[in-house]
């Protein structure tokens, strides 16, 4: 199983160094991929009365192509989204920064995608929120057809190419696209259309639920379900690292392939604290040795 990070951008900050100096120390402590969320707009609370999302407009995202050009530079990290709100983004742009990130980072790009919650979000750049998910369904074969064909021409009902292509293409052929998921619809989504997927919940019961309905979206597609990949996440809380090391145990023992460790939220401040905990859980979990 491979062991990567969640960018902890929402604490920090915004300064070049200390992307850099997280990057590189994540690196050197032997975690393989790091994986940061999007969002490209926050809400203002004053504005939307009620609002109850998790972030808003004083939350720090990087957006995550430009992010992921910056650390091709500077680590040989995976770089992954995790998740990119697709259905916001113009598909044939999406496919073409994507195409360059991948050559950036000598095709160590692994695109996450979802539908997002944020209907603020969707407002301001143009998108229909409610139609997010029947959008999803077409970007993503396009997607991949962009990546891997010359000239396209797709006629559908959001998307609309004639006779166009992108050059230079990535080096993966097509790039790897996962699915963040959680509803029934979603879980059956990227059983159909995914190469992996992102679990919500931890193992146990409700994993296994989700699981299955992975697999019923993968059949009905005439696909093996054991041909998906899953990244499972685990989260820092203050004192508790050595429960962290039991969860990236029990989703070894669940069949994830990939899982990422989130920082935020456990008090640890800037750079410094977020790689001294995370040089820690390197020791116990022995990355230093896997990544000799």
């Amino acid at each position: 199983m491979r062991i990567g990070v969640v960018f902890p951008q929402t604490e920090i900050g915004s300064q070049a160094a200390d992307i850099r100096a997280y990057a590189t120390g994540v690196e050197r402590l032997g975690f393989q991929h790091l994986l940061a969320y999007d969002h490209v707009l926050g809400a203002d609370p004053t504005v939307h009365q009620g609002w109850s999302g998790p972030y808003d407009i004083r939350t720090t995202f990087h957006e995550p192509m430009v992010l992921f050009g910056y650390l091709s530079a500077i680590c040989t990290l995976e770089l992954v989204t995790g998740i990119i709100i697709l259905p916001q983004r113009q598909t044939a742009l999406v496919a073409k920064q994507a195409a360059e990130v991948d050559l950036l980072c000598g095709g160590h790009l692994r695109l996450g995608v979802g539908l997002g919650w944020n209907a603020v979000e969707y407002e301001a750049l143009g998108k229909p929120f409610r139609a997010r998910g029947a959008m999803l369904e077409e970007q993503v074969p396009l997607l991949r057809e962009l990546w891997t064909g010359g000239a396209v021409t797709h006629r559908g009902r959001f998307e609309r190419v004639t006779g166009a292509g992108l050059a230079p293409a990535p080096l993966q052929r097509p790039i790897p696209i996962w699915f963040g998921a959680q509803t029934s619809p979603a879980l059956r989504r990227a059983g159909r259309m995914g190469d992996g997927w992102f679990p919500q919940v931890p193992p146990g019961p409700r994993l296994d639920e989700a699981r299955a309905e992975v697999a019923a979206g993968a059949e009905s597609a005439g696909r093996d379900p054991n041909s998906l990949s899953m990244e499972g996440r685990v989260s820092l809380r203050p004192g508790e690292l050595d429960k962290l090391v039991d969860q990236v145990g029990s989703w070894e023992r669940a069949g994830a392939s990939h899982v990422s460790v989130n920082t935020m939220g456990a008090g640890l401040g800037g750079v410094d604290g977020h790689l001294e905990a995370l040089e820690e859980l390197a020791r116990q979990l022995g990355l230093r040795e896997r990544s000799a």
